[in-house]
């Protein structure tokens, strides 16, 4: 073996040494938090696109999700969501060039005991989407699958949030 393939395996391995005594370690595949309630309640329509998904990941990290107040250790209240579409840029002839997306959610967190765990919180998720009346189907596509994105984000920050909380004893 030459130096220079012994220096390249020399310094990857050392590489691999440094990185896995930081501590660091891949999330798992559906973005696992561990959540610190055995069950919730969510305060979603039934309908509601984010509250399927939220449920799903809730579900898929153990906690089991329950209809009456009184059997949940966390209660999820949905205190508004709303979804806009804002002008961002217009084209010299006056027609729209761009939007911007916004998603937001506005909830907060309290146990059956009504202690307030967290706080109202509000999220909000921006995205700028161009605009081409020649292909207003394509954006309107387009338009869905931003929204989508946004869900899925939604999701992950509101996880990641229900993880960080510590449960009234």
């Amino acid at each position: 073996m030459n130096r220079r393939t012994f220096l390249t395996y020399a310094t990857t391995a050392s590489a691999l040494v440094m990185l896995s005594a930081c501590g660091f370690h891949l999330r798992g595949s559906n973005g696992e938090a561990n959540l610190p309630f055995r069950s919730m309640m969510l305060g979603f329509t039934d309908t509601s696109p984010l509250g399927t998904e939220l449920k799903r990941n809730i579900r898929a990290n153990g906690t089991l999700i329950v209809t009456d107040p009184k059997a949940a250790e966390a209660i999820l209240e949905v205190l508004s969501e709303t979804r806009e579409k804002i002008v961002l840029s217009l084209n010299s002839a006056g027609r729209v060039r761009e939007y911007t997306l916004y998603y937001k959610l506005r909830f907060r967190v309290k146990d059956n005991k009504d202690v307030e765990l967290l706080a109202p919180t509000e999220i909000v998720l921006k995205r700028d989407i161009s605009f081409n009346e020649s292909a207003v189907l394509a954006k309107e596509a387009e338009e869905g699958l931003l929204y989508r994105d946004m869900q899925t984000d939604l999701v992950q920050q509101i996880l990641r949030r229900l993880a960080a909380l510590k449960p009234a004893v």
